[in-house]
């Protein structure tokens, strides 16, 4: 389940809730008791750690991770057969 940022517009109190997507955007401010509280925009962030299929597969843009089928045998572009 994704976490949105919201901000009251009255008061500027700040709060992150974890919510479904269908879920219905929270508008009651906690601090302020108005119905001021606006879902923010913001980017998504997240890290990859570790030894995953992002290290072993993309980072380094090896080709020895190819199949077979996929060598080449010469810049003309024509497959090894």
């Amino acid at each position: 389940m994704p976490i949105y940022s919201y901000k009251c517009s009255n008061c500027g109190y700040t709060k992150d809730a974890l919510q479904k997507y269908s879920d219905a955007p929270l508008t009651h401010c906690p601090n302020c008791g108005k119905e001021t509280l606006v879902k923010q925009l913001s980017a998504p962030g997240f890290e990859l750690r570790g030894k995953g299929w992002y290290a072993t597969d993309f980072k380094g843009g090896s080709s020895a991770a190819l199949p077979a089928s996929h060598a080449r045998d010469d810049s003309s572009g024509k497959k090894s057969s």
